[in-house]
């Protein structure tokens, strides 16, 4: 094992250890937000940073959900549909959607396994990547502009929310396709299947204030997104990227829009 493995192996219980340094690792990978404060010790807590993933994501949620609920008096449907589209993928500076296009590259074209990796870790976008992108808005889009004010809202929390808890729990049943080091693999460590039932039961929590029913049309969405995902991802590549964890995260977001829409249809 190499010396950056074993360091990942001593620091991925450091969860506990140093909350606020993990904690910080995770938020400084996962937004934008500006805070450099010991930022040059971040890789030693990408492991560690895996179970704020989720925690994260809420809070994603709750500032767009935030943000946007001041605008629903003076906006319709479409445009604050448009609007948290926006800044959902502003505020992770549009990291997981950029996994999207790669992957949708790499894992639509009829390659062999070694050839997809390489056309993923090519930084140009080609047609699939475009293709994959414009469909995933779309379907966000269409979803989140047909809902109502306080479904709107409620989405907007569990999104991004869900789509963290699907990086993580993906982590935890895919091992890293790609040969070597990598940036997805430093926040692979023994610990990530807790991380995955933290970030379920937090997910499952956060959903069960909308009912019972929602919840489990949500739940069910976001376990078969990830299950035929993951799949797909063992098949075609043996496993997965960090560009893949970024495009399960831009799916899952999709499909918790489009399950709440059909939560409220069937009430």
């Amino acid at each position: 094992m190499s010396e950056q493995g074993k360091n990942r192996q001593a620091w991925a219980p450091d969860t506990l250890k140093f909350p606020l340094a993990s904690f910080l690792a995770a938020l400084r990978f996962l937004t934008i937000v500006p805070l450099a404060w010991r930022c040059e010790y971040d890789g030693r807590f990408f492991a560690a940073s895996l179970a704020w993933f989720p925690v994260i994501g809420l809070l994603i949620g709750l500032t767009c959900a935030t943000l946007i609920s001041g605008l629903i008096s003076f906006f319709p449907p479409s445009v604050l549909a448009m609007a948290a589209i926006v800044l959902l993928a502003a505020i992770s500076g549009c990291l997981h959607l950029d996994g999207l296009a790669d992957s949708g590259d790499g894992l639509l074209s009829s390659r062999p396994r070694e050839c997809i990796l390489e056309i993923m870790r090519d930084s140009h976008t080609g047609a699939m990547g475009v293709i994959a992108i414009v469909v995933v808005l779309l379907g966000k889009y269409a979803a989140l502009s047909s809902l109502g004010a306080p479904t709107l809202i409620a989405t907007l929390i569990v999104m991004p929310l869900a789509g963290r808890c699907a990086i993580v729990v993906t982590m935890a049943f895919l091992p890293y396709a790609r040969e070597g080091e990598g940036l997805g693999r430093l926040f692979y460590s023994p610990s990530s299947r807790w991380a995955a039932l933290w970030s379920f039961a937090l997910l499952a929590g956060v959903l069960s204030c909308s009912g019972w029913r929602m919840s489990l049309v949500v739940l069910v969405a976001v376990f078969t997104t990830v299950l035929l995902f993951s799949l797909w991802c063992r098949a075609r590549i043996g496993g997965a990227t960090g560009d893949t964890l970024g495009a399960v995260c831009e799916l899952t977001e999709m499909m918790v829009a489009i399950a709440m829409t059909f939560g409220v249809n069937t009430q």
